[in-house]
């Protein structure tokens, strides 16, 4: 005999309380939301019922940008190396080891070549999952590879930042990546080629003061969060509050930081428009 009755019937029980329900088949968006895993890919990984954007990796915005997914990736099997024998929690070394093993990835960033609409660009993407995407010096050299890749070939550039900042087990060597990579982009500009920087959830601390905030067009996915400190950080240092949206996407438009909020769906579409429009040329439907 049970010692608990339900007294009301039809009241359904969460799917994710289901033991037999497999673990990822229903995604819950921070405002409680659900949809089901499938189609939250096939909509890009946006919610269509509160258009909240799902972080994804360089893997999916390379598919959603490049023609058929096809591209050449370049310096795709230069890793990191220890040069303090940094230890915070476990070595740096391990943890390389560690999280090259879990997310497949050798650093940080990847650069991809390929066409997009049918004509050629390069493309840096950032990967949060590789330790929250920080910039260390395998991240400033790849992504200064492909600006010269770029120039070399005179191809448009594209950036697609989502990082936690510069990484701090390569200290000094990763805050030189800021000049570096800001001197490259000062090259591509000299060549007069187009740069166009995307601001993804979340774009902080050194990639946002070099890199992310440089483009020609500087564009963002709805609701991602730019700022260099966090909004604590700042809270403590300056003893105010802040305003409502701080450090958003939105609060950024709106404040002349960022040029255009552009939908992940309409990425593609927008990105060829601001490059057509940079060089002239003809506009591609």
């Amino acid at each position: 005999m049970a010692w608990f009755k339900r007294q009301e019937k039809g009241i359904t029980t969460a799917t994710e309380d289901k033991m037999d329900v497999p673990k990822g088949l229903w995604y819950k968006s921070p405002t409680g939301k659900i949809i089901d895993a499938d189609e939250l890919a096939r909509n890009l990984f946006v919610s269509p019922e509160d258009d909240f954007h799902v972080r994804i990796g360089s893997a999916t915005y390379f598919e959603i940008l490049f023609d058929n997914n096809e591209f050449v990736e370049l310096d795709k099997n230069m890793t990191s190396k220890d040069p303090l024998h940094f230890v915070d929690t476990k070595k740096y070394a391990d943890r390389l080891k560690d999280v090259m093993e879990k997310t497949h990835l050798k650093d940080a960033v990847r650069t991809g070549v390929g066409k997009s609409k049918g004509r050629e660009l390069v493309i840096c993407c950032m990967d949060f999952a590789f330790i929250g995407g920080s910039m260390g010096a395998v991240v400033g050299e790849k992504i200064a590879r492909g600006i010269d890749h770029a120039i070399k070939n005179k191809l448009p550039f594209v950036m697609i930042s989502k990082s936690g900042g510069a990484r701090m087990m390569e200290a000094a060597y990763s805050l030189m990546q800021l000049a570096k990579t800001s001197v490259k982009l000062a090259q591509l500009a000299e060549a007069k080629l187009p740069y166009i920087s995307l601001c993804t959830d979340p774009t902080t601390g050194g990639t946002t003061a070099s890199y992310a905030m440089l483009g020609d067009i500087n564009i963002s996915e709805p609701g991602a969060l730019i700022g260099f400190a966090g909004p604590r950080v700042v809270r403590d240092t300056t003893g105010k509050d802040l305003p409502e949206g701080f450090q958003t996407a939105e609060f950024l438009l709106e404040h002349g930081f960022l040029d255009f909020i552009t939908p992940r769906k309409e990425l593609k579409d927008k990105i060829n428009l601001y490059i057509d429009l940079i060089q002239n040329n003809d506009i591609r439907k």
